[in-house]
């Protein structure tokens, strides 16, 4: 069985897991940043989730928002996961109960993840991801 590595050397679940808010959604529309190619650089094979709160936010913007709309079909790809919560609760819940990194350009939410100890992943130079806390 093949064992995942941070860039720093220390072991990951294999593969990891990653979950993906709604502006990291919006990210490839927004930045054109491959979100596909920057995580299978930043953390290799990775397995991506999308809460079901993240889901209903963004089936709310895309009554009027191309990207909100655009947005919900890159969501199709990955797999949908319930949870409790609403909004960024669900997804550091979420982060939690998986032990996962995520992936986020919300300066708040940033915040919140790094207070927790939470691995994080984000857009540097609007074209490139980073990741972040991951020891």
């Amino acid at each position: 069985m093949r064992r995942f590595k941070s860039p720093a050397g220390a072991p990951l679940p294999v593969p990891p897991a990653v979950v993906l808010d709604a502006n990291a959604l919006r990210m490839p529309f927004q930045f054109r940043v491959n979100l596909d190619a920057e995580l299978l650089r930043l953390l290799g094979e990775c397995d991506v989730v999308v809460p079901e709160a993240v889901i209903g936010e963004l089936r709310r913007q895309a009554a009027d928002d191309r990207e909100a709309q655009a947005a919900l079909r890159l969501a199709a790809k990955y797999r949908t996961v319930p949870g409790p919560g609403r909004g960024d609760e669900s997804v550091v819940l979420l982060a939690q109960k998986l032990g996962a990194v995520v992936v986020t350009n919300d300066a708040g939410l940033l915040f919140q993840l790094r207070r927790l100890g939470i691995p994080r992943i984000s857009l540097r130079a609007r074209n490139h991801l980073v990741l972040e806390g991951l020891e």
